[in-house]
């Protein structure tokens, strides 16, 4: 297959690369309206929301090599490319690791007192300044380079053609998912966990991994269905039993959240240890409950029997719109992990929480779209793309 380098998206990435800059300094200024600490914590919520679905990408593009999976072969040049913008995710973090003494209860123990003085005194050892910043470097210096060579190795392809690039790719994909499993878990027991030193949960980074999972599926979908008119673009090369393929998926890692945020739930309350519980009722109970309920019905129950409907996952605009609505509430459910520690009463919104997301959103959009250009939308000389063309399930 030949197909000229894609140059679409100049204007979408001009967009949001502006609507990033713009978010960014208005966030920077609302730290000093509204206070430091009330910034950092929106900018968290904007930073784990993004960067989770950027490594779901990656872990999902694993995973597709480690199953050899040649259906999907039309799409991973995308995949390859949304984690790209991990490095970006490095400038990204300064504000939080500059601004950790107000995230973090644990920053500085000795302004600490009782249970929680208690608790943090027993975990200095890993909760400290230098521990966390020194594990950031690692965690990204692994998601780095795996993304990174995982895309060179497939655009080198396109030109030198041949199966021992796949090979090496399917090698590395398989082999570094427990590594990118791995540090994404830890990493959520740094960044959003340790909000709350007393408590601890072991499927919180599944927790944190399932939600950004269903929320890359749902960003390949949109980016499918709004490429379809581009001959140059992957989404062109589509047909609908790859949306339906994305759609079941997506319907999938929809019941695996359920099913994951349910089983955290269910374990830590019948167990009833002191320090887990408090974190649960702190959500379930007073203003956050009416957020929780909202997570139940809406990030699970209704996509779940939307996308039991085969006349939406094999119709693109419709599974687009689907898609969509999973990245929202994604992003509610990652309010609902961070926010309850700086406003225990209930949600108080406020414009940063928007200017946040939009600032780290837009940075992040602009980074992709301009990492697509000038390449092959699709891995035009990987053995499997004619078999990948001529999807049809079995």
């Amino acid at each position: 297959m030949t197909l000229s380098p894609w140059q679409g998206g100049r204007r979408l990435a001009v967009l949001a690369g502006g609507i990033g800059a713009a978010g960014l300094l208005l966030t920077l200024a609302g730290a000093f309206v509204s206070g430091p600490r009330r910034a950092l914590f929106a900018y968290l919520v904007a930073f784990a929301y993004w960067l989770g679905i950027a490594l779901g990408a990656l872990i999902l593009l694993g995973a597709l090599h480690a199953s050899n999976a040649r259906w999907s072969v039309v799409l991973r040049r995308f995949l390859e490319t949304v984690p790209l913008v991990v490095p970006v995710f490095v400038l990204l973090f300064l504000p939080i690791a500059l601004g950790m003494r107000h995230l973090y209860p644990w920053f500085d123990p000795h302004a600490l007192e009782g249970e929680l003085a208690h608790a943090v005194e027993h975990k200095t050892a890993y909760l400290n300044a230098t521990g966390f910043v020194a594990r950031a470097a690692v965690y990204f210096a692994v998601w780095i380079g795996v993304a990174s060579l995982l895309r060179a190795w497939s655009v080198r392809q396109d030109s030198a053609g041949g199966a021992t690039l796949s090979l090496w790719q399917r090698r590395l994909g398989t082999g570094s998912l427990p590594f990118v499993a791995l540090t994404m878990t830890f990493a959520s027991f740094d960044w959003m966990m340790s909000l709350d030193p007393r408590f601890y949960s072991t499927i919180f980074g599944v927790y944190w991994f399932a939600g950004s999972f269903a929320s890359a599926f749902a960003v390949v979908i949109i980016a499918a269905a709004v490429t379809r008119a581009d001959p140059t673009a992957f989404g062109h090369h589509m047909n609908a039993d790859h949306f339906h393929a994305l759609g079941k998926f997506l319907l999938a890692f929809v019941a695996f959240w359920g099913y994951v945020a349910f089983s955290q739930f269910m374990l830590i309350w019948l167990a009833n240890v002191p320090e887990e519980v408090p974190w649960y009722i702190l959500r379930i109970e007073g203003g956050w409950r009416w957020v929780a309920a909202f997570l139940a019905l809406f990030h699970f129950l209704v996509p779940f029997f939307l996308l039991l409907n085969r006349g939406i996952t094999r119709t693109p605009r419709r599974l687009a719109w689907v898609a969509g609505w999973i990245l929202v509430v994604h992003w509610v459910d990652i309010y609902w992990l961070v926010m309850p520690h700086l406003h225990p009463d209930g949600p108080r919104p406020s414009l940063l929480d928007l200017t946040a997301c939009l600032g780290v959103g837009g940075v992040a959009v602009a980074w992709t779209v301009l990492r697509m250009r000038g390449v092959a939308a699709v891995p035009v000389r990987d053995p499997y793309l004619d078999d990948s063309l001529r999807y049809l399930p079995q």
